[in-house]
């Protein structure tokens, strides 16, 4: 293990969806194959994609993908602060693991209660970078949002109370990348403008040797040096952290493939519970709340949600309720993950009031039980039993499922009824012996997927991605500044 202490590195955004996460992941794994022990860090987390800490607490999904790459346990300190929407005014808001309530975006951005938790961040990042060298730090946003300068968590006074160098990451796909570049730094106070020691391009498409005086002429306007151009990349499976993307996945029903609909919800979380499933030669997965498409499909998948009531009235009023109801009567299999599973049921009451102003839905009936929503919220990492092999998943839900035949959902972990599979696990299609069950008798089993398990997969990715940033990152440079304080 190397002794030399390096500086924290932030990475930083002219907007969202730049690619600052991936990079970071990069980051974090290429740190480990030069000898050092990194660990991720983002103050604060807007996504309904979580995950369960060993310790069963949650954080965003991205910190739990950069801390695998980094090869060390994830942890709240490396997520402290998660924002979890309910709907476009309000979010509930999760600090240090744990759920302290529901918030309007003006409660939640106002002066009155902010340092409470810029100090709770500021004491996790100290924490986290007592254990660890580097800490590879994630921006949010844009960093040159100056209206919310003053209440900003997680961008530059971030990177201040971490003495962190900041690299600005640049988005060259959509457009106007010397504009945003300049802007973002040009925004900035004398003070952080000085922070900013680097910048990357991403998501060049092209040859980049094309690029050598635009790179040149950004070097010039902002004073800074860019440390690379990364190309876009198809062949690297990183876990994604938004899922705005997810309606452009509607693909034409194929001959000789197992067709699989995951019903499109308004408030979808968790969504990488499908990643797996989706990459299976045998099978073609879209996400669609078309109710042609849903009835015409082998397998319907329900999945989880931020708010099961919303959502399931929604499906009521749009008539892919009914559609799945049809669909099932039909012979075709529907599976539910946590919220879908909920709707699954019965009924799914919340007389307190706790995801909103609906009282009480019946659910789709296809699964006898009932739901009542509840304060406590559940979060662990569990292995279970399918099919006389173990599996393995975590639980992050709110609700008390009560089953009819009086068994334990907490024993029982999966309900199997009449082609009809409910659980609360999310990763629970991460597992082959799953996979293989839900797909057995349509599927052709020629074309089976690799017996590659999950976690080797996955490290295969990373270090793939590492390699593809050494290849267009000048990392002995980025050294040279990690190794000055800002």
């Amino acid at each position: 293990m190397k002794k030399t202490k390096l500086c924290p590195v932030m990475l930083v955004g002219t907007g969202s969806d730049v690619g600052k996460s991936v990079i970071a992941t990069a980051l974090c794994r290429i740190f480990v194959q030069d000898g050092y022990h990194p660990a991720p860090f983002k103050a604060q987390n807007m996504a309904l994609n979580s995950y369960a800490t060993p310790e069963g607490l949650e954080i965003g999904r991205a910190q739990a993908v950069q801390a695998e790459a980094a090869c060390v346990p994830c942890h709240t300190d490396m997520n402290p602060l998660l924002l979890k929407p309910n709907s476009e005014h309000t979010t509930q808001v999760v600090l240090n693991g744990k759920p302290i309530g529901n918030r309007s975006a003006y409660e939640y951005f106002r002066k009155e209660g902010r340092e409470e938790l810029r100090k709770e961040v500021n004491a996790a990042f100290d924490r986290l970078a007592s254990k660890y060298n580097p800490i590879v730090m994630e921006g949010a946003g844009s960093v040159s949002e100056i209206n919310l300068r003053d209440t900003d968590l997680v961008n530059m006074p971030m990177a201040r109370h971490a003495d962190a160098n900041v690299i600005l990451v640049a988005d060259i796909d959509r457009g106007g990348v010397f504009a945003s570049c300049y802007g973002s730094i040009m925004l900035q106070t004398p003070e952080d403008r000085k922070r900013i020691k680097g910048i990357i391009i991403n998501k060049f498409r092209g040859d980049i040797r094309l690029f050598e005086d635009g790179k040149k002429m950004i070097e010039d306007l902002c004073g800074v040096p860019v440390l690379g151009v990364v190309p876009m990349f198809k062949d690297i499976v990183i876990e994604e952290e938004d899922s705005v993307q997810l309606e452009q996945k509607h693909r034409a029903f194929q001959e000789g493939k197992v067709n699989i609909a995951v019903v499109l919800l308004r408030h979808m979380s968790n969504f990488t519970d499908f990643d797996v499933l989706e990459r299976d030669a045998r099978v073609n997965l879209f996400y669609t709340n078309n109710t042609q498409d849903i009835e015409k499909a082998d397998i319907i998948i329900i999945p989880g949600t931020k708010s099961t009531l919303d959502d399931l009235y929604e499906l009521r009023r749009n008539g892919v309720a009914q559609s799945v109801i049809r669909a099932h009567r039909n012979g075709k299999i529907v599976i539910g993950i946590c919220g879908g599973f909920q709707m699954m049921g019965q009924t799914v009451s919340d007389p307190e009031g706790i995801e909103g102003s609906i009282p009480m839905l019946p659910g789709l009936g296809l699964l006898d039980m009932d739901t009542v929503m509840t304060t406590e919220k559940m979060t662990n990492q569990i292995e279970f039993v399918f099919e006389n092999q173990m599996c393995k998943g975590y639980e992050i839900h709110q609700g008390r499922t009560t089953l009819h035949s009086g068994e334990d959902i907490n024993e029982v972990k999966v309900v199997r009824s009449d082609n009809c599979i409910g659980t609360y696990i999310h990763g629970f299609l991460d597992n082959g012996a799953v996979i293989d069950f839900i797909l057995k008798d349509m599927a052709n089993n020629e074309d089976k997927a690799s017996t590659v398990s999950i976690d080797e997969f996955k490290n295969k990715q990373y270090d793939m991605l590492a390699d593809h940033l050494r290849q267009h990152i000048d990392i002995e440079k980025l050294y040279t500044i990690m190794k000055q304080k800002a």
